[in-house]
């Protein structure tokens, strides 16, 4: 992503703030998924959409929400359903931060890093798109094999800029209420990703340790 582009999201966000509008993440967590996996340890990038836009939801990792936030969304609960089904893992009900899969090198990223508070997809032209997918770009270059996992129709639209051929795609319908019944449950997206991560020589995830707390 080339410099002028950046100084444009960040004006853009700023003018929000300005504008009174409240943003999710949190300033502090809206880079959370680069820092807890570096690039150099990413085996498989898990991507998202946009982060929730409910206070105290968003922490900067796609579909994470804060272990101490009582009631989970929808598509994570969805998440944890198949992956007790998937790998008969016995969860924790408080367990959600996902801090545990991105310790192990899985990326937890929204194609849009922001959003304003209640108003899903409200930063879609921010120019966050540009900058995931400079991101995007640069993990396909590597010649170290990813797993990528494409979860839903706007994720799906990603597999064109991934090369298959030293990387691994897995896709599945996005485990929203709307489309969990229409393959997403069932999918094995878990074990498939192992699957694939010992096909590409890489130890496999523990999708049990979902936090580092």
């Amino acid at each position: 992503m080339e410099g002028a582009a950046f100084e444009k999201l960040a004006d853009f966000l700023n003018n929000e703030v300005i504008e009174g509008h409240s943003i999710h993440p949190e300033n502090g967590n809206i880079f959370s998924s680069f820092r807890l996996t570096d690039y150099d340890r990413v085996k498989v990038v898990l991507i998202g959409q946009d982060p929730y836009h409910g206070d105290s939801q968003a922490i900067g990792l796609s579909f994470a929400v804060p272990n101490s936030l009582r009631k989970k969304p929808p598509s994570l609960r969805n998440l944890f359903k198949e992956l007790q089904t998937d790998l008969n893992c016995n969860l924790s009900g408080e367990q959600s931060d996902l801090t545990g899969w991105a310790d192990q090198g899985v990326l937890l990223l929204n194609t849009l890093l922001t959003v304003r508070r209640g108003e899903p997809l409200s930063h879609a032209d921010s120019g966050w798109t540009e900058f995931t997918t400079a991101v995007l770009d640069a993990l396909n270059r590597r010649e170290k094999g990813i797993v990528f996992l494409l979860l839903g129709g706007h994720a799906g639209k990603l597999r064109s800029r991934i090369d298959p051929s030293r990387h691994r795609i897995i896709e599945a319908p996005h485990p929203s209420p709307l489309s969990a019944y229409r393959g997403f449950f069932g999918s094995r997206i878990y074990s498939r990703t192992n699957e694939a991560l010992r096909d590409l020589g890489l130890d496999p995830i523990d999708w049990g340790k979902i936090s580092l707390k």
